[in-house]
């Protein structure tokens, strides 16, 4: 396994977005931007020893080489996450990300891998249906 590869997952096979998956408590997640936003936390990890630090985002330059790519994120989330189920009595929770026009919207949905084009998700009580596009 080549760990410089940003292809390859830990376990020698693509990415997927189950790699990525992790429980995050609700009193964690941060309902307003930091006044300094330079003083959001960061997580380090150093790939040859497997040593993880706390950080602050101001100490990303020590971290930064020559030739290295920083993509900035400056995409603003939405606070709507709906809860729904299928059909069949499966739960389903879609984050809203973006209003697409025309009564459709672009979101996630957990568990996407169940969620095919044409099945309904049902929410409130069958009050708001969505269908699968």
């Amino acid at each position: 396994m080549d760990n410089n590869n940003a292809n390859n997952s830990p376990n020698g096979g693509s990415f997927s977005t189950h790699d990525f998956w992790y429980h995050l408590p609700e009193e964690l997640i941060a309902q307003t931007p930091l006044e300094k936003r330079d003083s959001s936390r960061l997580l380090t990890l150093n790939r040859e020893t497997g040593a993880i630090a706390h950080r602050h985002f101001y100490d990303i330059v020590e971290y930064l080489q020559p030739g290295d790519c920083l993509v900035m994120n400056d995409s603003r989330v939405l606070p709507a996450r709906l809860l729904g189920a299928r059909p069949t009595g499966g739960a389903v929770e879609v984050l809203l990300l973006r209003d697409l026009g025309g009564n459709q919207w672009e979101c996630l949905c957990k568990p996407g891998r169940k969620m095919r084009a044409g099945q309904e998700v049902i929410f409130g009580d069958g009050k708001l249906k969505a269908t699968v596009v």
